[in-house]
């Protein structure tokens, strides 16, 4: 037989029974909230970097090193083999057009010079008595043919004397044939001693030209040698920077070596390494930006080298501006080299929250609240990074590296 249930226990059941049909929605708020508290956090703007998304251009381009060298440099060889006697300036310092670097002794080059020199007056004096025999021979040649003319004439007339003699029967034909013989062979005479006249014209001009000639390279290589004489105190050839010189007083040089580099510091040029894996993109004429500190600097490729050294490439860079004040010798600097250009795109400063994928998961902030979003992520470079997908001009993104909140849809951000 049942037990009838007193009402105390009655109502304990009812209790219960509400406790346990509140319970569920409690836990389930209980567990929205403890989501909730996973999936968002609270932290300080100042811990972030935050940058404003803009309309602007971008470029792609590959990163390259660069050296800071000047546009050119002069090098200045040795004249003369000889001793360094004296070196008046070191490398690094400034020196002005016509100032004497370093000095060579001559000595022996002078000696040569002066030999020369005499040799020289030797063979001019040589050419001044050949002029002088030259005109002697001409004018007795010329004599001797006036004197054979007057000869010629002379048996012309006797011959004519004869022929008259010999009408009258005054003269035998003996007498007239011997006349007529004399007059003959000195028309031959006469005619030989003018071709020799005028052979000895031309060979003595020949001979005098040939001399003259000789004069003429004599007096080049004493010209060439009293330059030589004169370099070997060696001169600034204009403005500039040493950047090398051969200190080693009393060490013997050969002609054409090395002795002096100086720099143009007025302009400058820029040159850059890139790997080998761009070898196929980077071509002549492609415009690159250099920049300097905080200074960016525009130019083009002038040249590229054929070599590969340690998987690298160098190439000669031109500025637009290359006596810009930024530059200095031997400076590092970073170089873009532009492969395209996109203009007016969405772009946000670059910065550790970009990791290269192609999608990612940025956090945009709106009202106080950063929520993650997701993008689609363009060009980039180290300027600047192209956004695509939900993304509006004006909108704020953080950029900072977010791998711990990477967890998190929104974070509460406190100022």
């Amino acid at each position: 037989m049942d037990k009838p249930i007193s009402n105390s226990e009655q109502k304990k059941g009812r209790i219960w029974k509400w406790l346990k049909i509140s319970l569920i929605p409690i836990s389930l708020i209980l567990a929205f909230l403890f989501l909730r508290s996973l999936l968002s956090a609270k932290a300080d703007m100042d811990e972030f970097r935050i940058a404003r998304v803009e309309y602007g251009e971008m470029e792609n381009s590959i990163s390259a090193t660069g050296l800071v060298l000047p546009s050119y440099e002069i090098i200045i060889n040795s004249p003369i083999h000889a001793d360094i006697s004296a070196v008046h300036f070191q490398n690094g310092d400034k020196v002005k057009k016509g100032e004497i670097i370093l000095e060579l002794d001559a000595l022996s080059t002078k000696l040569n010079y002066e030999q020369l020199k005499d040799e020289l007056e030797l063979k001019t004096n040589n050419v001044s008595l050949l002029k002088l025999q030259y005109d002697k021979n001409l004018l007795d040649l010329e004599a001797d043919d006036t004197i054979k003319g007057l000869e010629l004439q002379n048996l012309e007339s006797l011959l004519k004397d004869e022929q008259k003699l010999q009408s009258i029967g005054g003269s035998s034909d003996e007498n007239l044939e011997q006349a007529k013989m004399r007059l003959e062979i000195a028309k031959w005479q006469k005619k030989k001693l003018e071709n020799e006249l005028a052979y000895r014209k031309r060979s003595l001009e020949k001979e005098k030209r040939n001399l003259e000639l000789e004069v003429n390279i004599q007096a080049k290589k004493l010209a060439e040698l009293a330059k030589k004489v004169d370099e070997s105190e060696v001169k600034a050839s204009q403005d500039g920077v040493i950047t090398k010189v051969n200190k080693a007083i009393g060490k013997k040089v050969a002609e054409g070596e090395e002795l002096v580099r100086i720099a143009n510091l007025n302009a400058y040029k820029i040159e850059a390494s890139y790997s080998d894996l761009h070898s196929s993109k980077v071509k002549v004429g492609m415009p690159v930006r250099v920049r300097i500190n905080r200074v960016d600097l525009t130019g083009y490729i002038e040249s590229i080298l054929p070599e590969i050294e340690n998987n690298t490439i160098k190439c000669n860079i031109v500025l637009d501006d290359d006596a810009n004040a930024a530059l200095r010798p031997n400076m590092r600097v970073e170089v873009f080299i532009i492969r395209s250009k996109k203009d007016h795109v969405l772009r946000v400063m670059n910065g550790p929250a970009f990791n290269g994928g192609i999608e990612q998961n940025l956090f945009v902030i709106k009202d106080g609240i950063a929520y993650r979003r997701k993008l689609k992520i363009g060009i980039s470079n180290t300027d600047y990074v192209e956004l695509i997908g939900d993304i509006h001009e004006g909108e704020e993104l953080i950029i900072s590296n977010m791998k711990e909140y990477e967890h998190l849809t929104e974070i509460k951000l406190s100022e």
